[in-house]
């Protein structure tokens, strides 16, 4: 399984990025908000969703390549929505950012997901019904700083969070809820070290 991807950038469209490493040029599929982020660079690292789809006349292998770890996580839960597809999850993250995407969920904000091409009401509605305690329970709305009705998250710092994460995750912890708990802890304490907030989410994490 690729966890990410990092190496140089030679090729960017809007709708795909190929990056070589270690010799290997990878395709990758990405949204508009990715494209952003990384126009102008020359090294980037791209968090990456592998799609294998098979039966039919051809089996296919796709990558999809995100900017952030909190966009890939996203993009993620809308595959698992009814109706809503690899196309109509990168339409989504193309049309809004993540943060503004997870407001509107949180917020159950229908006009504002209705507003993407190919997505009508009921689609929303959907998404919104199966995604809002997700994205709570996540703890990506913490992370993205998502305003909601408990008030907006401080900021968090983004790299002792993700190491502190990648090594509850190798403890054996599921990522999502080990996300949820180190967010929490670096909101009410945001100088703490790695080590430190291991062992404090190490006795809070269920």
């Amino acid at each position: 399984m690729i966890e990410y991807i990092k190496g140089e950038l030679t090729d960017l469209t809007p709708a795909v990025a190929v990056v070589e490493a270690a010799g290997v040029g990878y395709a990758l599929n990405i949204s508009l908000t990715t494209y952003s982020a990384i126009q102008g660079r020359r090294e980037v690292k791209l968090f990456v969703h592998e799609s294998l789809v098979t039966g039919g006349r051809d089996d296919s292998f796709t990558l999809f390549g995100f900017q952030s770890r909190q966009e890939r996580e996203l993009y993620r839960m809308l595959i698992t929505v009814s109706g809503v597809g690899a196309n109509t999850a990168r339409m989504m993250l193309s049309s809004m950012t993540p943060a503004e995407l997870c407001n509107a969920i949180a917020n159950g904000d229908e006009r504002m997901i209705k507003s993407v091409k190919g997505i009508g009401l009921k689609t929303a509605q959907r998404v919104i019904v199966d995604l809002k305690d997700k994205i709570m329970a996540s703890g990506i709305a913490d992370e993205l700083h998502v305003g909601t009705q408990r008030g907006d998250a401080q900021m968090v710092n983004t790299a002792v969070k993700d190491e502190a994460v990648g090594a509850l995750t190798m403890l054996g912890f599921s990522p999502a809820p080990a996300a949820k708990v180190v967010t929490t802890i670096l909101n009410e304490q945001p100088d703490m070290a790695v080590e430190m907030v291991v062992k404090e989410a190490l006795k809070r994490i269920k």
